[in-house]
């Protein structure tokens, strides 16, 4: 049975338990409210197949605790580059994640999720009122697209099962600020997969991912434009 919107079931104390496990402390509040969030993700997906995953108990492991490992690593990179409201693009969102995870444990990010499924734009926004999330927006259109975005420059952009690394960076550049990152979500980062990315491109770490209860594989790619040799050389 789905769960409900602050119910205080078994799962709230299994994230409780778990959230030091990724270097998070977590306040009853937030607890309820992703528990909430996943509660929806539940609803929607039974009319409008928001995700394949439906059994409540991978959920919480494939889909919430996945997306909390990347929130750490998100906030030191986010300090990093001294940015301390930044601004987030969650691509080919989907139902969300990580966008809304992000959004919701950083009030002060504000966090744009965009899909070209319009369902899936719609789902985002619903989040967004019932979680009380002023901070998260959704948007419906093709990342590619120029009209899609009104005020482009993020700081760090996402993505999770979105694309080959080529294919992220290639279709968001424009979209990412000078001193952006991208931060993309990975099972398994292949031979072929690193070669292909683009000369202009730096990746400069991969970091692995350790996900409470998933013994899967998962890591975080971190990449930025690799400046021309001239600015290389100038810089101190």
């Amino acid at each position: 049975m789905p769960l409900e919107p602050g119910d205080p079931s078994r799962l709230n104390g299994r994230l409780q338990a778990l959230a030091p496990r990724l270097e998070l402390t977590l306040s009853e509040d937030e607890r309820a409210r992703l528990l909430a969030y996943m509660a929806m993700i539940q609803r929607w997906t039974q009319v409008y197949n928001l995700t394949a995953v439906r059994d409540p108990d991978e959920m919480f492991t494939h889909h919430l605790l996945d997306c909390l490992a990347v929130i750490t690593p998100l906030r030191r990179v986010m300090a990093e580059i001294g940015q301390g409201a930044p601004r987030v693009l969650d691509v080919g969102s989907g139902a969300g994640l990580p966008g809304v995870v992000i959004a919701l444990l950083n009030p002060t990010w504000q966090v744009t999720c965009v899909d070209a499924v319009a369902k899936k734009a719609a789902f985002i926004r619903q989040a967004a009122a019932e979680l009380a999330l002023p901070n998260l927006h959704g948007i419906h259109g093709r990342v590619e697209a120029p009209a899609t975005f009104k005020n482009p420059e993020f700081d760090v952009i996402t993505s999770r099962a979105f694309a080959s690394i080529r294919d992220f960076t290639n279709l968001t550049r424009r979209l990412l600020a000078p001193h952006g990152r991208w931060a993309a979500m990975k099972a398994n980062l292949s031979a072929d997969e690193r070669a292909g990315i683009p000369a202009d491109v730096e990746m400069f770490h991969v970091e692995q991912l350790e996900v409470p209860d998933l013994n899967e594989n998962r890591s975080l790619v971190w990449l930025k434009p690799r400046l021309p040799a001239d600015q290389m050389a100038r810089q101190p």
